[in-house]
């Protein structure tokens, strides 16, 4: 998208779309769509966005499926961080080849060992690991974003020891890897005011690595979710190889049609107490549906601060992707009640969202599963990642003409 193209007012877009006002509202409060304020504080919306909304919505095409390339490449990489496997199994499904898989927690390690038993999995810190002798084409790691100390330091490769970065950092160090891929969550972006991303990109320039990112959208690549992932690629200094990013597509997945015939599975229940709550919300509503009694009581002190609060007592909409998913869909601040039954998304609902295979099984118990599926990075969206990289290095795809989604993110607001 570039920040270069004409936005127009809802009014605007609405008589050029012929489509009402309230609809382009309420998709773009729903994270459906994107806006900005303009200097005179009137949302600007671009019609691409919406058309690709409008198209979707008279749409009776079913569009979810595990994406998966029918070759395989002759590429590989070293996973780290690797969790229950959402990159891991888009990545292999884009083509790539593991050579080493790296976690820590037992659980998820337990996942990845019942479902790819091939897998090279090393169940360890990963401060304990050595990557001298390996080799691979790509390193990819979802590391943890953690706080930097500045004061009295250069911001460099050596001031971030102690941090998970800095392991990622070190296995690119040590590989020398053609390609690198971090994976985070947008907030990345403005943490610590930026200087923890600053002192990143400076890190894998040091290490000889010219770094671009973006914040990939996963509700326009396949993924029936409104989540969002920063995703920044670095390639070697020495190669001619392009940098490039996943394209949106110009459809949605609804979730009516990502959780059609989705197996049966357990999952959370609700307290009898928020149980009577959430059968009172309609779909794709929340908390400010409630009488306002029930509000006060149900808000209790949020009710009278700031921000929207958008995810509490929140029931999902049929006919829109699903908010992010979190660890639990039954916590207070982050409700994912099923848009007809009063209840929580189940486990199984939770994967399909996910874009997890219906035969991929996860250890532990239902709090770990949630877990395991909550913080993984959608299986299409890593298929996606991991297609456009096989790309890049067949030196099939154009250099991406802006870096970062910085520019962006100044101008829109979810």
């Amino acid at each position: 998208m570039q920040i270069n193209q004409k936005y127009y007012t809802a009014g605007e877009a609405s008589t050029l779309l012929n489509i009402s006002i309230d609809t382009i509202r309420r998709w773009d409060k729903s994270g459906l769509i994107k806006s900005f304020r303009n200097n005179r504080n009137a949302r600007m919306f671009l019609l691409d966005e919406i058309k690709r909304i409008q198209n979707k919505s008279g749409s009776k095409t079913n569009k979810f499926k595990i994406l998966k390339n029918k070759k395989r490449s002759q590429y590989t990489t070293i996973e780290l961080f690797a969790g229950a496997g959402g990159t891991a199994i888009g990545m292999e499904n884009a083509g790539v080849k593991h050579v080493l898989l790296n976690e820590y927690d037992k659980y998820a390690c337990e996942t990845l060992r019942i479902n790819k038993p091939n897998w090279n999995l090393i169940e360890d810190d990963i401060r304990n690991l050595k990557f001298k002798e390996k080799q691979a084409d790509i390193v990819q790691g979802g590391f943890p974003c953690q706080t930097f100390s500045y004061a009295g330091k250069k911001m460099g490769f050596e001031d971030i020891r102690g941090t998970l970065f800095f392991e990622f950092a070190r296995c690119i160090k040590e590989v020398k890897p053609k390609i690198a891929i971090g994976e985070n969550v947008k907030g990345l972006l403005t943490h610590d005011g930026g200087r923890t991303l600053k002192t990143m990109i400076s890190v894998l320039e040091e290490l000889g690595y010219r770094v671009k990112y973006k914040v990939l959208r996963s509700q326009y690549l396949d993924v029936s979710q409104k989540r969002e992932r920063l995703i920044i690629i670095g390639v070697r200094n020495d190669l001619n190889i392009p940098i490039s990013f996943p394209k949106e597509k110009d459809y949605i997945i609804p979730l009516r049609e990502a959780l059609y015939k989705c197996p049966k599975s357990e999952g959370q229940k609700y307290p009898e107490k928020k149980h009577k709550i959430l059968e009172l919300i309609p779909p794709g509503g929340y908390w400010r549906d409630l009488p306002e009694k029930l509000q006060k009581e149900y808000m209790g002190a949020s009710f009278f601060m700031g921000g929207g609060k958008t995810g509490m007592a929140r029931r999902l909409s049929w006919d829109e992707p699903s908010l992010t998913l979190t660890c639990s869909p039954a916590q207070k601040q982050t409700e994912r009640c099923h848009p007809e039954e009063t209840r929580p998304l189940t486990v199984r609902e939770y994967a399909r969202i996910q874009t997890f295979p219906d035969d991929w099984k996860f250890a532990g118990s239902i709090s770990q599963q949630y877990k395991q599926i909550g913080n993984a990075v959608p299986v299409n969206l890593a298929y996606h990642i991991g297609d456009t990289i096989i790309k890049m290095l067949k030196r099939e795809v154009k250099e991406e003409n802006t870096n970062s989604i910085f520019s962006q993110q100044q101008l829109f607001s979810s």
